[in-house]
Protein backbone atom coordinates (compact mmCIF):
# COMPACT_ATOMS: atom_id res chain seq x y z
CA UNK A 1 0.00 0.00 0.00
CA UNK A 2 1.35 3.60 -0.66
CA UNK A 3 2.25 5.57 2.16
CA UNK A 4 3.34 9.43 2.72
CA UNK A 5 7.04 8.72 1.91
CA UNK A 6 6.09 7.42 -1.40
CA UNK A 7 4.55 10.61 -2.33
CA UNK A 8 7.34 12.65 -0.81
CA UNK A 9 9.95 10.59 -3.00
CA UNK A 10 8.60 10.86 -6.44
CA UNK A 11 7.66 14.54 -5.40
CA UNK A 12 11.53 15.22 -4.66
CA UNK A 13 13.15 13.12 -7.58
CA UNK A 14 10.49 15.84 -9.84
CA UNK A 15 11.88 18.57 -8.06
CA UNK A 16 15.78 17.91 -8.81
CA UNK A 17 14.60 17.48 -12.47
CA UNK A 18 13.01 20.36 -12.67
CA UNK A 19 14.74 23.08 -10.30
CA UNK A 20 11.33 24.59 -9.56
CA UNK A 21 11.52 27.39 -6.62
CA UNK A 22 8.73 27.08 -4.80
CA UNK A 23 7.52 29.00 -1.40
CA UNK A 24 9.00 27.96 1.39
CA UNK A 25 6.04 27.76 3.37
CA UNK A 26 4.43 25.28 0.69
CA UNK A 27 7.29 23.12 0.19
CA UNK A 28 7.04 22.29 4.22
CA UNK A 29 3.73 21.20 3.25
CA UNK A 30 6.08 17.84 1.57
CA UNK A 31 7.42 17.30 4.45
CA UNK A 32 4.27 17.40 6.71
CA UNK A 33 3.25 13.58 6.82
CA UNK A 34 -0.57 14.47 7.96
CA UNK A 35 -0.75 16.42 4.79
CA UNK A 36 0.68 13.98 2.38
CA UNK A 37 -1.73 11.78 4.01
CA UNK A 38 -4.87 13.61 3.16
CA UNK A 39 -3.02 14.21 -0.53
CA UNK A 40 -3.02 10.34 -0.57
CA UNK A 41 -6.37 9.88 0.89
CA UNK A 42 -7.80 12.21 -2.22
CA UNK A 43 -5.94 10.27 -4.85
CA UNK A 44 -7.53 7.00 -3.69
CA UNK A 45 -3.90 5.64 -2.12
CA UNK A 46 -2.27 6.09 -5.37
CA UNK A 47 1.19 7.21 -5.04
CA UNK A 48 1.81 8.72 -8.81
CA UNK A 49 -1.67 9.98 -9.21
CA UNK A 50 -1.16 11.87 -5.34
CA UNK A 51 2.42 13.10 -6.26
CA UNK A 52 1.19 14.79 -9.20
CA UNK A 53 -1.76 16.38 -7.08
CA UNK A 54 1.20 17.68 -4.71
CA UNK A 55 2.76 19.06 -7.45
CA UNK A 56 -0.01 20.82 -8.89
CA UNK A 57 -1.22 22.71 -5.84
CA UNK A 58 2.69 23.96 -5.01
CA UNK A 59 2.29 25.14 -8.98
CA UNK A 60 -0.95 26.85 -8.15
CA UNK A 61 -0.02 28.12 -4.89
CA UNK A 62 3.01 29.96 -6.56
CA UNK A 63 1.15 31.30 -9.56
CA UNK A 64 -1.48 32.83 -7.13
CA UNK A 65 1.04 34.13 -4.64
CA UNK A 66 -1.44 31.57 -2.31
CA UNK A 67 1.32 32.03 0.60
CA UNK A 68 1.25 35.78 0.67
CA UNK A 69 -2.21 36.55 0.90
CA UNK A 70 -3.49 37.90 4.21
CA UNK A 71 -5.58 40.84 5.66
CA UNK A 72 -2.99 43.29 4.20
CA UNK A 73 -3.26 42.54 0.33
CA UNK A 74 -7.02 41.73 0.15
CA UNK A 75 -10.11 43.65 -0.02
CA UNK A 76 -10.86 44.12 3.19
CA UNK A 77 -14.04 46.11 2.57
CA UNK A 78 -15.38 42.71 0.74
CA UNK A 79 -14.32 40.48 3.91
CA UNK A 80 -16.47 42.84 6.33
CA UNK A 81 -19.23 42.29 4.60
CA UNK A 82 -20.22 38.98 5.32
CA UNK A 83 -20.27 37.19 2.04
CA UNK A 84 -17.90 34.32 3.25
CA UNK A 85 -17.18 33.31 6.46
CA UNK A 86 -16.70 30.50 9.34
CA UNK A 87 -19.54 29.31 12.20
CA UNK A 88 -21.07 26.43 13.46
CA UNK A 89 -20.60 22.81 12.46
CA UNK A 90 -21.93 19.95 10.72
CA UNK A 91 -23.29 16.61 12.82
CA UNK A 92 -19.99 15.49 11.83
CA UNK A 93 -18.17 18.05 13.89
CA UNK A 94 -16.81 19.95 10.35
CA UNK A 95 -16.83 23.54 10.57
CA UNK A 96 -19.10 25.48 8.36
CA UNK A 97 -18.08 28.14 5.68
CA UNK A 98 -20.73 29.85 5.15
CA UNK A 99 -21.55 31.60 1.50
CA UNK A 100 -24.21 34.11 1.90
CA UNK A 101 -25.33 33.90 -1.87
CA UNK A 102 -28.10 37.23 -1.19
CA UNK A 103 -25.02 39.47 -0.51
CA UNK A 104 -23.32 38.26 -3.21
CA UNK A 105 -24.46 40.49 -7.05
CA UNK A 106 -22.63 39.00 -9.73
CA UNK A 107 -20.39 41.42 -11.79
CA UNK A 108 -20.67 43.67 -8.97
CA UNK A 109 -17.27 43.15 -7.34
CA UNK A 110 -13.71 42.78 -8.49
CA UNK A 111 -13.23 38.81 -9.63
CA UNK A 112 -9.87 38.49 -8.80
CA UNK A 113 -10.61 40.06 -5.71
CA UNK A 114 -13.25 37.39 -4.31
CA UNK A 115 -10.67 34.57 -5.64
CA UNK A 116 -8.09 36.09 -3.28
CA UNK A 117 -10.49 35.87 -0.37
CA UNK A 118 -11.90 32.37 -1.07
CA UNK A 119 -8.01 31.45 -0.83
CA UNK A 120 -7.88 33.75 2.26
CA UNK A 121 -10.52 32.03 3.74
CA UNK A 122 -9.48 28.69 2.69
CA UNK A 123 -5.83 28.78 3.98
CA UNK A 124 -7.05 30.27 6.84
CA UNK A 125 -9.60 27.59 8.20
CA UNK A 126 -7.30 24.88 7.44
CA UNK A 127 -4.99 26.41 9.37
CA UNK A 128 -7.35 26.72 12.27
CA UNK A 129 -8.70 23.52 12.03
CA UNK A 130 -5.66 21.59 11.63
CA UNK A 131 -6.23 19.91 8.38
CA UNK A 132 -9.89 18.68 9.28
CA UNK A 133 -12.90 18.12 6.61
CA UNK A 134 -14.79 21.50 6.69
CA UNK A 135 -18.45 21.84 4.99
CA UNK A 136 -19.06 24.44 2.67
CA UNK A 137 -22.62 25.77 3.13
CA UNK A 138 -24.61 27.68 0.44
CA UNK A 139 -27.10 29.84 1.94
CA UNK A 140 -29.80 30.39 -0.72
CA UNK A 141 -32.79 32.04 1.09
CA UNK A 142 -34.00 35.06 -0.49
CA UNK A 143 -31.43 34.51 -3.47
CA UNK A 144 -32.64 35.94 -7.23
CA UNK A 145 -31.54 35.50 -10.41
CA UNK A 146 -28.47 38.46 -10.11
CA UNK A 147 -27.11 36.48 -7.29
CA UNK A 148 -26.25 33.05 -8.93
CA UNK A 149 -22.53 33.34 -10.01
CA UNK A 150 -22.07 29.73 -11.78
CA UNK A 151 -18.08 31.17 -12.16
CA UNK A 152 -17.56 32.21 -8.41
CA UNK A 153 -19.49 28.59 -7.75
CA UNK A 154 -17.11 26.72 -10.03
CA UNK A 155 -14.29 28.37 -8.25
CA UNK A 156 -15.16 27.32 -5.18
CA UNK A 157 -15.39 23.41 -6.25
CA UNK A 158 -12.40 23.68 -7.97
CA UNK A 159 -10.66 24.45 -4.94
CA UNK A 160 -12.21 21.74 -2.83
CA UNK A 161 -11.36 19.40 -5.84
CA UNK A 162 -8.26 20.09 -7.30
CA UNK A 163 -6.05 22.46 -4.63
CA UNK A 164 -7.33 21.39 -0.94
CA UNK A 165 -7.13 17.72 -0.94
CA UNK A 166 -9.48 15.60 1.81
CA UNK A 167 -10.75 18.65 2.85
CA UNK A 168 -14.59 18.75 1.76
CA UNK A 169 -17.14 16.97 3.99
CA UNK A 170 -20.48 18.41 2.64
CA UNK A 171 -21.92 20.71 0.17
CA UNK A 172 -24.97 22.06 2.21
CA UNK A 173 -27.19 23.98 -0.21
CA UNK A 174 -29.94 25.75 1.77
CA UNK A 175 -33.37 26.80 1.05
CA UNK A 176 -32.83 26.60 -3.14
CA UNK A 177 -35.30 28.47 -5.09
CA UNK A 178 -36.82 26.44 -7.42
CA UNK A 179 -35.79 28.86 -10.34
CA UNK A 180 -31.96 28.40 -9.70
CA UNK A 181 -32.46 24.02 -9.84
CA UNK A 182 -30.72 23.83 -13.14
CA UNK A 183 -27.68 25.74 -12.28
CA UNK A 184 -26.84 23.18 -9.24
CA UNK A 185 -27.45 20.36 -12.20
CA UNK A 186 -24.25 21.88 -13.78
CA UNK A 187 -22.54 22.14 -10.48
CA UNK A 188 -23.22 18.34 -10.08
CA UNK A 189 -21.51 17.44 -13.30
CA UNK A 190 -18.28 19.28 -12.52
CA UNK A 191 -17.97 16.76 -9.11
CA UNK A 192 -16.87 12.99 -9.26
CA UNK A 193 -19.30 10.75 -8.22
CA UNK A 194 -18.11 10.20 -4.57
CA UNK A 195 -18.26 14.16 -3.88
CA UNK A 196 -22.03 14.19 -5.53
CA UNK A 197 -23.00 12.24 -2.45
CA UNK A 198 -21.76 14.70 -0.49
CA UNK A 199 -24.64 17.19 -1.66
CA UNK A 200 -27.26 17.56 0.72
CA UNK A 201 -30.50 19.95 -0.19
CA UNK A 202 -32.15 21.11 2.67
CA UNK A 203 -35.21 23.70 4.17
CA UNK A 204 -35.24 25.12 7.49
CA UNK A 205 -37.14 21.66 8.60
CA UNK A 206 -34.50 19.65 7.60
CA UNK A 207 -31.57 20.97 8.42
CA UNK A 208 -31.35 19.51 11.77
CA UNK A 209 -30.43 16.29 9.91
CA UNK A 210 -27.19 18.22 9.14
CA UNK A 211 -26.62 21.15 11.18
CA UNK A 212 -27.73 20.64 14.65
CA UNK A 213 -29.89 23.51 15.96
CA UNK A 214 -27.74 24.62 18.28
CA UNK A 215 -25.13 24.87 16.02
CA UNK A 216 -27.24 26.46 13.31
CA UNK A 217 -27.94 30.92 12.74
CA UNK A 218 -30.87 31.87 14.07
CA UNK A 219 -31.84 32.84 10.31
CA UNK A 220 -31.89 29.43 9.45
CA UNK A 221 -34.52 28.52 12.26
CA UNK A 222 -31.39 27.40 14.68
CA UNK A 223 -30.32 29.11 18.11
CA UNK A 224 -26.99 30.57 17.37
CA UNK A 225 -27.82 34.27 16.97
CA UNK A 226 -24.64 35.29 15.47
CA UNK A 227 -24.38 38.82 13.24
CA UNK A 228 -20.74 38.20 11.52
CA UNK A 229 -18.00 40.74 12.41
CA UNK A 230 -14.71 39.92 11.37
CA UNK A 231 -11.95 39.11 13.72
CA UNK A 232 -8.39 39.33 12.46
CA UNK A 233 -6.18 35.47 12.13
CA UNK A 234 -4.66 34.99 15.41
CA UNK A 235 -0.88 33.17 13.98
CA UNK A 236 0.36 32.94 17.05
CA UNK A 237 0.42 29.08 17.02
CA UNK A 238 3.01 28.98 13.99
CA UNK A 239 6.90 29.05 14.36
CA UNK A 240 7.73 30.22 17.97
CA UNK A 241 5.13 31.66 20.33
CA UNK A 242 4.17 34.68 20.19
CA UNK A 243 4.99 37.08 22.94
CA UNK A 244 1.56 38.52 24.07
CA UNK A 245 0.31 40.81 26.96
CA UNK A 246 -2.78 39.41 29.30
CA UNK A 247 -4.42 41.15 31.79
CA UNK A 248 -2.47 39.62 34.94
CA UNK A 249 -0.13 42.42 34.44
CA UNK A 250 -0.67 45.41 36.40
CA UNK A 251 -1.43 49.33 35.03
CA UNK A 252 2.22 50.19 34.50
CA UNK A 253 4.10 46.46 34.35
CA UNK A 254 6.64 45.72 31.47
CA UNK A 255 7.84 41.89 31.06
CA UNK A 256 10.87 41.67 30.03
CA UNK A 257 11.68 40.70 26.17
CA UNK A 258 8.65 42.72 25.21
CA UNK A 259 8.80 45.77 22.64
CA UNK A 260 5.72 47.80 23.92
CA UNK A 261 4.33 48.98 27.47
CA UNK A 262 0.81 49.77 27.24
CA UNK A 263 -1.32 51.97 29.40
CA UNK A 264 -3.90 50.91 30.76
CA UNK A 265 -2.29 47.65 29.89
CA UNK A 266 -5.61 45.18 29.01
CA UNK A 267 -8.48 47.26 29.12
CA UNK A 268 -9.61 50.81 27.25
CA UNK A 269 -11.71 53.13 29.35
CA UNK A 270 -14.34 54.48 26.79
CA UNK A 271 -15.97 58.13 28.59
CA UNK A 272 -18.63 60.46 27.14
CA UNK A 273 -17.50 63.95 26.53
CA UNK A 274 -20.39 66.60 24.61
CA UNK A 275 -22.37 63.28 23.31
CA UNK A 276 -18.89 61.75 21.68
CA UNK A 277 -17.66 58.55 23.50
CA UNK A 278 -13.96 57.77 23.29
CA UNK A 279 -11.11 56.04 25.19
CA UNK A 280 -7.46 56.34 25.18
CA UNK A 281 -4.39 54.39 25.59
CA UNK A 282 -0.66 54.74 25.47
CA UNK A 283 2.10 53.10 23.98
CA UNK A 284 5.73 53.12 24.43
CA UNK A 285 8.49 51.64 22.67
CA UNK A 286 10.59 49.60 25.26
CA UNK A 287 12.95 48.19 22.75
CA UNK A 288 16.65 49.30 21.77
CA UNK A 289 15.85 49.26 18.24
CA UNK A 290 12.91 51.97 16.87
CA UNK A 291 9.85 49.64 15.78
CA UNK A 292 6.23 50.05 13.88
CA UNK A 293 3.49 49.38 15.10
CA UNK A 294 -0.27 48.64 13.83
CA UNK A 295 -3.48 49.01 15.34
CA UNK A 296 -6.31 46.62 14.63
CA UNK A 297 -10.08 45.73 16.17
CA UNK A 298 -12.76 43.72 15.03
CA UNK A 299 -14.93 46.33 14.12
CA UNK A 300 -13.36 48.93 11.84
CA UNK A 301 -16.61 50.20 10.86
CA UNK A 302 -17.45 51.10 14.78
CA UNK A 303 -14.32 52.95 15.93
CA UNK A 304 -12.20 56.11 14.64
CA UNK A 305 -8.79 55.25 15.28
CA UNK A 306 -5.96 57.77 15.49
CA UNK A 307 -3.16 56.89 14.77
CA UNK A 308 -4.01 53.49 13.67
CA UNK A 309 -0.52 53.03 13.01
CA UNK A 310 3.06 54.85 13.11
CA UNK A 311 6.47 54.52 13.98
CA UNK A 312 8.40 54.94 17.73
CA UNK A 313 12.21 55.37 18.24
CA UNK A 314 13.50 53.76 21.07
CA UNK A 315 11.64 55.27 24.54
CA UNK A 316 9.61 57.27 22.44
CA UNK A 317 5.55 57.23 23.51
CA UNK A 318 2.49 57.76 21.28
CA UNK A 319 -0.76 58.67 22.53
CA UNK A 320 -3.64 56.67 20.44
CA UNK A 321 -7.57 58.26 20.62
CA UNK A 322 -10.56 55.87 20.07
CA UNK A 323 -13.64 57.30 19.53
CA UNK A 324 -17.22 55.77 18.59
CA UNK A 325 -18.41 56.24 15.74
CA UNK A 326 -22.00 57.50 15.78
CA UNK A 327 -25.06 55.10 15.48
CA UNK A 328 -24.04 52.07 16.92
CA UNK A 329 -25.35 50.50 19.82
CA UNK A 330 -23.34 50.44 22.62
CA UNK A 331 -24.17 47.02 23.45
CA UNK A 332 -22.66 45.44 21.12
CA UNK A 333 -19.56 47.88 20.99
CA UNK A 334 -18.32 46.23 24.42
CA UNK A 335 -17.85 42.88 23.14
CA UNK A 336 -15.10 44.50 20.83
CA UNK A 337 -11.48 43.94 20.78
CA UNK A 338 -8.14 45.79 19.76
CA UNK A 339 -5.28 44.31 18.76
CA UNK A 340 -1.75 46.16 18.90
CA UNK A 341 1.19 44.67 16.67
CA UNK A 342 4.88 45.95 16.80
CA UNK A 343 7.90 44.77 14.91
CA UNK A 344 11.03 45.77 14.80
CA UNK A 345 12.68 47.92 12.52
CA UNK A 346 15.83 49.99 11.40
CA UNK A 347 14.81 53.43 11.74
CA UNK A 348 11.89 55.46 12.09
CA UNK A 349 12.24 57.81 9.00
CA UNK A 350 10.96 54.80 6.12
CA UNK A 351 8.38 54.93 3.09
CA UNK A 352 5.12 53.17 3.40
CA UNK A 353 6.22 50.43 1.14
CA UNK A 354 9.26 49.99 3.20
CA UNK A 355 7.45 49.38 6.29
CA UNK A 356 4.83 47.37 4.54
CA UNK A 357 7.84 44.70 2.88
CA UNK A 358 8.64 44.51 6.50
CA UNK A 359 6.03 43.67 7.91
CA UNK A 360 5.22 40.97 5.05
CA UNK A 361 8.29 39.33 5.49
CA UNK A 362 8.63 39.50 9.07
CA UNK A 363 8.14 35.89 10.84
CA UNK A 364 5.41 35.58 13.35
CA UNK A 365 7.68 35.13 15.80
CA UNK A 366 8.95 38.31 15.45
CA UNK A 367 5.95 39.74 15.81
CA UNK A 368 4.43 41.03 19.02
CA UNK A 369 1.20 41.49 19.82
CA UNK A 370 -0.98 42.92 22.55
CA UNK A 371 -4.65 42.66 22.94
CA UNK A 372 -7.38 44.97 24.76
CA UNK A 373 -10.93 44.87 26.08
CA UNK A 374 -13.16 47.56 25.92
CA UNK A 375 -14.81 49.04 29.29
CA UNK A 376 -17.69 51.36 29.01
CA UNK A 377 -19.68 53.30 31.84
CA UNK A 378 -22.82 51.33 32.38
CA UNK A 379 -24.89 54.85 33.11
CA UNK A 380 -23.76 55.15 28.85
CA UNK A 381 -25.25 52.03 27.82
CA UNK A 382 -28.37 52.80 25.99
CA UNK A 383 -31.79 49.90 27.28
CA UNK A 384 -32.75 50.43 23.54
CA UNK A 385 -30.33 50.87 20.51
CA UNK A 386 -31.04 51.08 16.49
CA UNK A 387 -27.93 48.90 15.03
CA UNK A 388 -29.57 45.23 15.06
CA UNK A 389 -32.53 47.03 14.17
CA UNK A 390 -31.31 48.47 10.82
CA UNK A 391 -29.23 45.11 10.43
CA UNK A 392 -32.76 43.12 10.43
CA UNK A 393 -34.55 45.93 8.86
CA UNK A 394 -31.66 45.56 5.81
CA UNK A 395 -31.82 41.61 5.55
CA UNK A 396 -36.11 42.11 5.26
CA UNK A 397 -35.60 44.20 2.66
CA UNK A 398 -32.59 42.26 1.23
CA UNK A 399 -35.57 39.47 0.89
CA UNK A 400 -37.65 41.34 -0.20
CA UNK A 401 -35.98 42.45 -3.06
CA UNK A 402 -35.29 39.04 -4.15
CA UNK A 403 -38.70 37.65 -3.54
CA UNK A 404 -40.26 40.70 -5.61
CA UNK A 405 -37.35 39.80 -8.66
CA UNK A 406 -38.24 36.15 -8.69
CA UNK A 407 -41.96 36.72 -9.33
CA UNK A 408 -41.19 39.56 -11.87
CA UNK A 409 -38.86 37.06 -13.80
CA UNK A 410 -42.23 34.54 -13.26
CA UNK A 411 -44.46 36.83 -14.73
CA UNK A 412 -42.38 38.58 -17.04
CA UNK A 413 -42.36 34.85 -18.46
CA UNK A 414 -45.88 34.86 -18.23
CA UNK A 415 -46.35 38.06 -20.34
CA UNK A 416 -43.53 36.07 -23.41
CA UNK A 417 -46.25 33.31 -23.35
CA UNK A 418 -49.21 35.62 -23.30
CA UNK A 419 -47.95 37.06 -26.56
CA UNK A 420 -46.83 34.41 -28.37
CA UNK A 421 -50.09 32.96 -27.32
CA UNK A 422 -52.09 36.18 -28.97
CA UNK A 423 -50.03 35.86 -32.16
CA UNK A 424 -51.08 32.90 -32.95
CA UNK A 425 -54.66 33.40 -32.02
CA UNK A 426 -54.22 36.53 -34.43
CA UNK A 427 -52.78 34.67 -37.14
CA UNK A 428 -55.36 31.75 -36.76
CA UNK A 429 -58.10 34.07 -37.24
CA UNK A 430 -56.58 36.07 -39.79
CA UNK A 431 -56.39 32.84 -41.80
CA UNK A 432 -60.14 31.88 -40.84
CA UNK A 433 -61.20 34.64 -42.45
CA UNK A 434 -59.42 34.62 -45.52
CA UNK A 435 -60.37 31.05 -46.27
CA UNK A 436 -63.99 31.64 -44.85
CA UNK A 437 -64.26 34.66 -47.64
CA UNK A 438 -62.69 32.47 -50.22
CA UNK A 439 -64.89 29.49 -49.83
CA UNK A 440 -68.21 32.22 -49.55
CA UNK A 441 -66.45 33.46 -53.19
CA UNK A 442 -66.47 30.08 -54.82
CA UNK A 443 -69.91 29.87 -53.55
CA UNK A 444 -71.09 32.74 -55.06
CA UNK A 445 -69.48 31.98 -58.52
CA UNK A 446 -71.06 28.52 -58.67
CA UNK A 447 -74.57 29.71 -57.55
CA UNK A 448 -74.35 32.09 -60.24
CA UNK A 449 -73.13 29.94 -62.59
CA UNK A 450 -76.62 27.46 -61.77
CA UNK A 451 -79.10 30.55 -62.37
CA UNK A 452 -77.84 31.50 -66.23
CA UNK A 453 -77.91 27.18 -66.63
Amino acid sequence: MATAADVRSIFENRLKENDVDFHPADLERTRDEKYLKRVLAHCEKDAKQAADMLWDILTWRKNVGASNINEDNIRMDYVKEGVFFPRGRDVDGSLLLVFKSKMHIKGQRDYDELKKIMIYWFDRVEREENGKKISMFFDMDGTGLSNMDMELIKYLITLFKCYYPYFLNYIIIYNMPWVLSAAFKVVKTLLPAKAVEKMKFVTKDTLKDIVAPEQALACWGGKDNYVFEFIPESRSSEHTPKKVTFAEQSENQHSLGEMLRIVPNDTIIFKTDNDEISGQFTITNMDESAISFKIRTTSPEKFRVRPSSGTLAAGMSQSVLIVVQPGFHLRTVTKDRFLVMSVQIPKTDMTSKDLADIWQSSPSSKIDEYRLKCQFPEKDLPKNGNLLDKVSEKDSLSNSLNTLQVHYELLNRDVKRMKIFQFLTLLFSGVSVVLGYLIYNSTSIEDRYCERM
